[in-house]
């Protein structure tokens, strides 16, 4: 019998990861040579993981810079529009892996790393995540980053750089604990620091009216640093730039309050204005009105409208001259794309900045504005919906608030003058909340403000007609959209499931991953009894290797026969993964009560962060791990069922478990999950959705066919008519015995016999004040479950829905939705020529860098 392949091997002989051409791979060893030398001071006998992974990051980085600069220079030669897009969030995840992928070098650094005897996948692991983000929105920005670059877009995300991102997730005694995210404790290979481009951003004081116009004086002002990262595309010698903004004390902070002897004091006291860029707040869907929080928001607004401006008025590359000085030009040079409302000020910032500093009248200033700005809303909860207190903006931003203020003025003239005697619309179309204490609706100054407002998935986009903004839809109904999310397929299939992306590079080509619409002639394969074969082979091997990861992690044996159960995501009580709960208690109930019977055997694993301030969430999380102390060590089921709680969900880890995954749970209340991506990056590895008709999962079933999805459930006009009837669990939990034995059991101690009380307020909280409904979708939910452990008995079936599923996911890229974007709200075209490849050892662009006196990027 022939030995197996290593990892090594396999890796080599995969096309998608590009070639390892013998010069290639003897100047990559070179270059890494070279920065252990002279970047890291480190020789072989002295050199840990951490220095070679800092090597390798350096060697990759080299081969970005020529193409970064080439791809900003074309930019400021060619003045194409540039697309702005700015969020409070990245979450970025690793760089190393995807920066290679795109680049076509994974293969030859392997090479390198093997001959120089590393492992390099174990580099890779050193890699801190970028964790800039919370959850959806802030993973959606960093995949439009990734497709905008493979469209070959002029566009540019902006954003905070927080020093510490969302909190590393401990389980402690079955409770989530936090820890700080140091990401950058070791320092950013990633990054480059642009303090030539530092900005001031001005805080507090007071406005004065004058004849020739208003002033804001009397301000506190902070820095705003830059850092760049380089955003490459998909093999196009395109790399744009992701400006991350960090805050600084002025030099002279407090010491010019003559305040006699406080010098050290001063000093100190400069943490106050650099506390902005300190940390990212940890809530997903949920509004916090802290006013730290709305100096982020402003923080990274202001900083990002003067780089903008200052790029449209300088339009050729390198040059200092002001050269562009008609603000009427700007919505055919600029696009401002607003992702939620958290970058909402840049409406009455960019208002500020035409009328006070370029000194245009209102209607013309006003008219830019629209014109250039677009809002994406992600979500109808109303606890997420940013509603900021009048005061705290009148004392943080007095000229904002002015500004709100008329633009409010104004908008309900043109409300009142379309509805005339209508006072119930203007006052629920106002962007003031009048009532206990004057709030802002950031929402609706964002419609106002735009020219654009899209939904995320088609049945979001129609809620949002029908329901919350109704008003603003029946007044102007051209500004609403849908823009169906995307993921990137380089990272969710390419880099995260190699041996997949290979398996179908097989039989369609490799064009698919620039193209996704390519994989629906998989369907030609549907049949193909060698393509089934392969496809089950791979997902196999993914979960061999993920249940290796399990058991180093969480010391249980895994069954890599069961079926991967997985739910990964932030704990909301929307997402109801005690839906999820109440199956796996009722499951575990069934097994003990006939012990006998042949089960589908199940490993589920449910995953994900709870805000800390969120105690239900928190709550969820001790119910899981309680169910797993149970249902894990009782001998009648041994390996028939497991319960894993994954600690620390974030990019990295939903990398592996992805790829390894049977069946994704997609079972929110409908009408609630704005649309979903996880549900996305799960179809493309060859997993089955079981889910309700919410968000986006709507479309994957129209794209794969309902018959290949296992959808349960109500729909929105069920919960609809359920709100109307009025729900009562109770009602449930009296006709369904299974159900009423489960929440006993929850209630009684079972799962917690030294606390039996431990979990009353989640039993409570199901039985009397349920805003999602979670009884009312149990006996279908469980009904569906049946059918899923039916199939899961039939292999050659299962492969087969799971064919269906990957050769639908066409729709579900990025490219697709930010092709969208470009051509319906930007007003660009998106390309897919490549740019000219620079040399990577000529001089070209440092000859190019020395001719200019600065690079304007």
């Amino acid at each position: 019998m022939s030995k197996p392949l290593s990892d090594h091997d396999k890796k080599k002989q995969i096309s998608v990861r590009g070639l390892a051409g013998v010069e290639n791979v003897s100047d990559l060893k070179q270059n890494f040579n070279r920065h252990l030398h002279f970047t890291l001071v480190k020789d072989r006998n002295v050199a840990t993981k951490r220095d070679y992974y800092f090597a390798l990051a350096n060697t990759v980085r080299d081969h970005l810079v020529g193409r970064w600069i080439r791809t900003q220079q074309h930019y400021y030669e060619k003045d194409p529009k540039r697309v702005y897009y700015i969020s409070l969030e990245f979450y970025m995840g690793r760089t190393l892996q995807n920066t290679m992928v795109n680049l076509a070098l994974e293969n030859a650094c392997d090479e390198a790393m093997y001959q120089l005897g590393l492992d390099m996948e174990e580099l890779e692991d050193m890699e801190e995540d970028a964790g800039l983000g919370n959850g959806g929105l802030g993973r959606l920005a960093a995949c439009f980053l990734d497709s905008m670059a493979s469209l070959g877009l002029a566009a540019y995300g902006y954003g905070i750089r927080y020093e510490f991102g969302i909190f590393n997730q401990k389980i402690v005694n079955g409770w989530q604990v936090e820890e700080a995210d140091d990401w950058l404790r070791y320092g950013n290979p990633w990054e480059k620091a642009r303090p030539e481009y530092m900005r001031p951003v001005h805080f507090y004081g007071r406005t004065e009216h004058h004849p020739d116009g208003v002033k804001w004086v009397d301000t506190q002002v902070v820095l705003a640093l830059p850092y760049d990262t380089p955003v490459p595309g998909y093999r196009n010698n395109v790399v744009n730039t992701m400006r991350l903004w960090s805050a600084k004390a002025p030099c002279e902070f407090n010491l010019k309050d003559f305040n006699v002897g406080g010098y050290i004091q001063a000093v100190l006291d400069r943490n106050l204005a650099e506390n902005i860029s300190r940390v990212l707040y940890p809530n997903d869907n949920f509004f916090e009105g802290k006013e730290l929080r709305l100096k982020q928001e402003y923080f990274v607004v202001s900083a990002t409208l003067q780089d903008i401006i200052r790029r449209f008025k300088v339009s050729k590359f390198g040059s200092r001259e002001i050269a562009r000085t008609d603000f009427t030009k700007l919505p055919d040079k600029v696009a401002i794309q607003l992702n939620d409302t958290h970058p909402a000020m840049a409406i009455p910032e960019l208002m500020r900045v035409l009328v006070d500093e370029e000194k245009l009248g209102w209607e013309m200033a006003w008219d830019i504005c629209v014109r250039t700005c677009a809002y994406t809303n992600h979500t109808v909860l109303p606890e997420a919906l940013e509603r900021w207190p009048v005061d705290l903006f009148a004392h943080l931003l007095p000229r904002h608030l002015e500004i709100v203020y008329e633009i409010n003025r104004r908008h309900l003239e043109r409300v009142a003058a379309k509805y005339p005697g209508d006072i119930g619309r203007l006052s629920r179309m106002s962007l003031i909340e009048e009532g206990g204490q004057k709030r802002i609706n950031m929402a609706h100054l964002c419609i106002v403000g735009s020219h654009a407002v899209n939904g995320v998935a088609q049945i979001h986009s129609d809620i949002l007609k029908a329901t919350i903004f109704k008003d603003f839809y029946e007044m102007e109904p051209h500004k609403f959209q849908n823009k169906t999310n995307g993921i990137t397929p380089r990272r969710w299939l390419v880099m995260c499931n190699p041996g997949l992306a290979e398996v179908i590079a097989e039989r369609i080509g490799e064009d698919y991953i620039r193209d996704l619409d390519q994989l629906q002639s998989l369907r030609n394969f549907v049949n193909d009894d060698a393509f089934i074969r392969d496809i089950a082979k791979v997902k196999q091997e993914n979960k061999l290797k993920f249940a290796v990861h399990l058991e180093e992690h969480y010391k249980v044996k895994i069954n890599p026969n069961s079926m991967f159960d997985i739910q990964v995501k932030r704990i909301h009580e929307y997402k109801r993964q005690l839906l999820n709960c109440l199956h796996i208690i009722t499951y575990y109930n069934r097994i003990k009560k006939e012990p006998n019977k042949q089960w589908t055997p199940r490993t589920i694993m449910i995953g994900g962060k709870a805000a800390p301030g969120y105690h239900t969430a928190k709550m969820i999380i001790r119910l899981i791990t309680a169910i797993g102390e149970v249902v894990n060590n009782d001998p009648v089921v041994g390996d028939r069922l497991k319960v894993i709680f994954l600690e620390n969900y974030r990019v990295t880890l939903a990398e592996k478990a992805i790829p390894a995954a049977d069946l994704s749970e997609q079972i929110s209340t409908a009408g609630t999950e704005a649309s979903g991506t996880g549900n996305m990056k799960f179809m493309l590895n060859g997993a089955l959705t079981i889910g309700t008709m919410d968000g986006a999962n709507v479309e994957m079933a129209e794209e794969a066919g309902e018959d290949n999805l296992f959808i349960f459930g109500m729909r929105v006009d069920d919960v609809d008519e359920l709100d109307r009837k009025g729900y009562c669990a109770e009602e449930y939990y009296n006709r369904l015995p299974e159900l009423k034995q489960a929440i006993d059991q929850i209630a009684g101690g079972f799962f917690s016999p030294k606390q039996p009380d431990l979990f009353k307020e989640i039993v409570n909280m199901l039985m009397h004040h349920d805003r999602f409904k979670v009884f009312a979708d149990y006996e279908d939910y469980m009904k569906c479950q049946e059918k899923v452990n039916a199939l899961y008995k039939n292999p050659k079936e299962w492969t087969k829905k799971v064919i269906y599923n990957i050769a639908g996911c066409g729709k579900f890229s990025s490219d697709r939705t930010i092709a969208q974007y470009a051509r319906e709200i930007w007003g660009m075209e998106p390309t897919l020529e490549k740019l000219p490849a620079p040399d990577d050892n000529d001089f070209a662009a440092v000859v190019i860098f020395v001719k200019h006196s600065a690079l304007h990027n």
